[in-house]
C-alpha cells in the first residue's frame, strides 16, 4: 500500500509558514485574502480556512474582525516601572508609538477617581479615553482622570500633542512618577475587543495605577487594558 499522502490544507500552512520565516510577510502585514490563497493553491476556501486556522492556533497569525489575517508580533516587553513613558517604551523596542483619542471630557468625578485623586466627592475632573498603538496596531485601550482645577488647559494640550507626558510638561509639570500599580488578567469584553482588534473573550493584562506630581500631589488616576497577545508587562525600578 502506498503512503497516504499529505493532506492539501497542511501543505499550504507549510508553504505560508516558510514565506512568514523567510521574511515575505513581516510582523503586521496583512496576509493575501483567502481568495486569493484560494486562487494561488488551486484550492476552495475552506482549505485555506483550515490552513489559516491551524496557524492561528500556533500564533504565527492573528485574524481582525472585518481586515483580514495579519502576521502576529512578537510580544514588546513593556516596563512598569517609577517614569511609564509610552511613546519612550515602545520606541526602545523599536517600534513606532501613536495615540488615538477616543474621548474627552471635563465632569464630574465619581467615588473611586474622587478617592484616588484626594478630591472631594463630585470634583471636577478631566477624563481621557483612547488608543495605545504600535506600527499602528492596537496594544492598549486606556482611561485617565485627571484634577481639572489643576490642569485647565489639558484637554487642548491632549488633543495638540497626543502624548500625556508632552501635555503635562505644556501645562507645567515637567516630571511625574508612579505612585502604585495593579495587575489583573481579565477576558476581553466586546467593547475591548472591537478596539483592540482580538476576539471577544482573548486575554487581556488591565492595570490600575496613580501617578503623582513632583510634589506628590495625586496627578493621573489610570485603567489600561494590553493585548494580552502583543505586550509583556515587565516590573522596573525607574
Amino acid at each position: 500500500m502506498s503512503p497516504r499522502s499529505t493532506p492539501i490544507w497542511k501543505s499550504i500552512h507549510s508553504a505560508l509558514s516558510a514565506d512568514i520565516a523567510e521574511k515575505r510577510y513581516g510582523p503586521g502585514d496583512k496576509l493575501p485574502t483567502e481568495a486569493a490563497l484560494s486562487r494561488r493553491f488551486g484550492v476552495n476556501r475552506h482549505t485555506v480556512r483550515r490552513a489559516l486556522a491551524q496557524l492561528a492556533d500556533e500564533g504565527i497569525v492573528h485574524a481582525r474582525r472585518g481586515a483580514g489575517v495579519f502576521v502576529t508580533h512578537s510580544p514588546t516587553d513593556y516596563p512598569i516601572g517609577r517614569r511609564v513613558r509610552f511613546h519612550q517604551n515602545l520606541r526602545a523596542a523599536g517600534r513606532m508609538p501613536t495615540k488615538e483619542i477616543l474621548s474627552l471630557e471635563t465632569r464630574a468625578a465619581d467615588a473611586g477617581e474622587a478617592e484616588a485623586l484626594d478630591l472631594p466627592p463630585g470634583t471636577p475632573v478631566h477624563a481621557c479615553e483612547g488608543l495605545s498603538l504600535a506600527d499602528g496596531q492596537p496594544v492598549a485601550l486606556f482611561r485617565s482622570v485627571f484634577p481639572a482645577a489643576q490642569l485647565p488647559g489639558l484637554p487642548e494640550a491632549l488633543r495638540r500633542l497626543r502624548s500625556v507626558t508632552a501635555a503635562l510638561q505644556d501645562q507645567g509639570v515637567p516630571d511625574y512618577t508612579r505612585a502604585w500599580t495593579r495587575l489583573t488578567a481579565k477576558r476581553a469584553n466586546p467593547t475591548q475587543a472591537l478596539h483592540l482588534r482580538i476576539s471577544e473573550g482573548a486575554p487581556i493584562l488591565r492595570t490600575v495605577s496613580l501617578n503623582v506630581g513632583p510634589d506628590g500631589a495625586p496627578l493621573e488616576y489610570g485603567r489600561t487594558w494590553f493585548a494580552g497577545d502583543r505586550i509583556t508587562l515587565t516590573l522596573s525600578d525607574s
